[in-house]
């Protein structure tokens, strides 16, 4: 007799894992450029869906067809008895719900080897991993075999789910090698920003809400006190731990970087998370609170070390988050389990190594597998139809090479400001904090003035039409635009740009890695002027300068009327004004 309760409860936590797809397609998309996001939304789409039927043709069969140690059994589109799992729901709807976790541990590897993987290859790989290997080692954990036997404990998959997908997602991302870009000659590590943390906290705020049901769900069962104590307390501990983990991302990258990062914070939840996902049934609200608080240092000191050291381009941080929080997290039940639901006590519960010992050997056992099966798969797609995409294709972008995407943003100009930045040398490095700290070589930088009078250009004189142009800092514009209409300008162009003159920015960090802006951005006002004097444009241009911060600068372009033949090219001079601030002065004719 099937329990409706509990049917209509594992259904729902499906249905929630399911919606982490979305999650994950936001956060990958978020973290990535925008020339890639179409690619990163279809491969979190395919994973899914071609996972599904390749579960269903042997995945299950594999992972829940027996109780043999190393394999379920051999049962083609799910036709065997399977009385021997012992539910009290449909066999059909514990499928969906295992179907839904089996995508998961697939969608985890299409974040590390983002932006330059070719899509063919993930299509092929992402089959391979519903196939066989997720399935085999959830057996070994989840159907019966020979780990479960001895007392493995995952609730939930941290080891079974994100531990066997963070493996992968670190071989994949090692035999890919890093986005071009990523690494200078020397091997220091740059920056490449996602394109929209919107995206990204919105996925992460998903991922956790649907991790209700990976976790809660897990329990199978809603029917009784005792499963309803359960599936609270896994649900407790769970947000619990995501949370101290958010806390502890922030706080240590404010510490560590000078302030909080926001990305490396986003992961920081979703370490959180995957850490307390195999002990959240055994452990205490106490150990829930440690096991929060070391994942999120841990995901933190893990992105700087892949990135670093081992030299491993992760774009999202997938490695740091599943994989080193995975592994974290199935230890943690050896230390912290309190001996509930017949689980062995940890060590810190006076279980001693017995437990500890069972759950190291299943991490190295299952990951030793992973690494020699996802190995020679990843070979043989190389040596086939190709695991990266050439160069031309990455730095175009996948979107429209491999799937005809002119943009994902029609309707929007999308650019990376950062890949525009000039590479600093003995020319260009002239960045300075303050401008009375420039050097003659910075000053020399800069072109003199010359201010030509209006004369007459093959019989045309001067109309005294002028056209000034104002580069200056966005915060600025108010003001700038406030003095203007004082004068009498009503009438102007406003656009935003990117430029630097001697101030080159500031070095600030993205997940631990310096960000040097050489390009700012800024805004350009264009105005049209004829009875007002281009002087008194300058003039009240200089009162508003007078409350900007130094390198709010103004370059004035003024522009006599149009001639046939010009005869002079405009030439400019850097002058200090009042105090340290400076203005650029460009006077041509046309």
């Amino acid at each position: 007799m099937f329990s409706s309760v509990n049917t209509c409860w594992t259904l729902v936590a499906a249905f929630l894992v399911y919606f982490m797809q979305a999650g994950f397609a936001l956060c990958e998309a978020g973290f990535t450029r925008a020339k890639n996001t179409g690619n990163i939304l279809m491969k979190n789409m395919m994973d899914f869906c071609i996972g599904t039927p390749c579960y269903w043709v042997i995945g299950f069969g594999l992972m829940f067809g027996g109780t043999g140690a190393l394999i379920g059994g051999f049962d083609p589109f799910i036709q065997g008895d399977y009385s021997h799992l012992g539910l009290d729901i449909p066999l059909w709807v514990y499928i969906v719900f295992q179907t839904v976790f089996c995508a998961t541990a697939a969608t985890i590897v299409s974040g590390s080897m983002a932006e330059r993987t070719n899509f063919k290859a993930y299509c092929v790989y992402s089959a391979a991993i519903s196939l066989v290997v997720y399935p085999i080692c959830g057996h070994w954990m989840w159907g019966g075999g020979w780990l479960q036997s001895m007392g493995f404990h995952d609730f939930a998959g941290s080891a079974a789910v994100h531990n066997v997908g963070g493996v992968i997602a670190l071989l994949g991302a090692w035999m890919l090698g890093p986005r071009i870009g990523k690494y200078d000659k020397d091997g220091k590590p740059h920056a490449i920003p996602g394109h929209n943390l919107t995206a990204g906290a919105l996925g992460v705020f998903i991922l956790w809400f649907c991790w209700f049901g990976f976790n809660g769900g897990s329990s199978l069962s809603l029917s009784t006190d005792e499963t309803m104590t359960l599936t609270g307390l896994v649900c407790f501990n769970t947000n619990l731990a995501a949370a101290v983990s958010t806390c502890v991302t922030m706080l240590f990258t404010w510490k560590r970087y000078g302030k909080p990062d926001v990305s490396m914070t986003l992961n920081g939840s979703l370490a959180g998370l995957v850490a307390i996902t195999a002990g959240c049934d055994t452990v205490s609200p106490f150990g829930a609170f440690i096991i929060g608080f070391v994942a999120g240092i841990l995901v933190v000191l893990s992105v700087e070390f892949f990135d670093n050291i081992a030299k491993i381009d992760d774009p999202v941080g997938a490695v740091s988050v599943h994989f080193a929080n995975g592994v974290w997290g199935t230890i943690a039940v050896g230390l912290f389990s309190d001996g509930g639901n017949g689980v062995g006590k940890g060590l810190f519960y006076g279980g001693g190594l017995s437990q500890l010992g069972i759950q190291l050997l299943g991490l190295i056992v299952v990951d030793a597998y992973v690494l020699a099966v996802m190995f020679v798969i990843f070979k043989v797609i190389d040596k086939t139809i190709g695991l990266r995409v050439p160069a031309e294709v990455e730095i175009d972008g996948l979107d429209i090479h491999e799937h005809g995407l002119a943009s994902a943003y029609a309707g929007f100009a999308i650019s990376d400001a950062n890949s525009a930045a000039m590479v600093p040398n003995e020319n260009t490095d002239l960045g300075e904090d303050d401008a009375s700290k420039a050097s003659a070589k910075q000053m020399d930088a800069a072109v003199p003035v010359v201010r030509e009078p209006a004369v007459i250009h093959d019989g045309i004189y001067d109309t005294g039409m002028h056209k000034v142009s104002i580069i200056a800092k966005l915060s600025k514009f108010d003001q700038l635009k406030s003095v203007l209409n004082d004068l009498g300008v009503t009438g102007m162009t406003v656009t935003q740009v990117m430029g630097c003159g001697i101030q080159k920015g500031t070095t600030e960090k993205y997940r631990g890695v310096p960000v040097d802006s050489t390009l700012l951005p800024k805004i350009k006002v264009e105005v049209i002027v004829s009875k007002i004097s281009v002087d008194s444009v300058v003039e009240a241009a200089e009162t508003a300068w007078i409350y900007c911060s130094p390198f709010s600068f103004f370059l004035i372009i003024p522009n006599t009327a149009q001639s046939p033949a010009p005869s002079h090219k405009g030439v400019g001079l850097w002058r200090f004004l009042t105090a340290p601030v400076r203005r650029a002065i460009f006077v041509g004719r046309i």
